[in-house]
């Protein structure tokens, strides 16, 4: 299971590198994820001090630290 969250972790990191900041559902779309594979990964990812996530009107945005 780790190993399926660290490479998540490093498709979702990839995709913020080329796109810059985006929403969740955005991310979403773009990682074809599952809502709980995005979600491992972002955490994976924030524990690290990789990504800084921000709300702004109720929608969660995600960019690389």
């Amino acid at each position: 299971m780790l190993e399926k969250i660290g490479t998540n972790a490093g498709k979702v990191w990839t995709l913020l590198d080329e796109a810059g900041t985006q929403n969740v559902k955005d991310l979403k779309k773009s990682s074809k994820l599952t809502d709980k594979d995005l979600y491992a990964a972002l955490g994976w990812l924030a524990r690290e001090g990789k990504v800084t996530l921000t709300e702004d009107e109720k929608e969660l945005f995600v960019a690389l630290a």
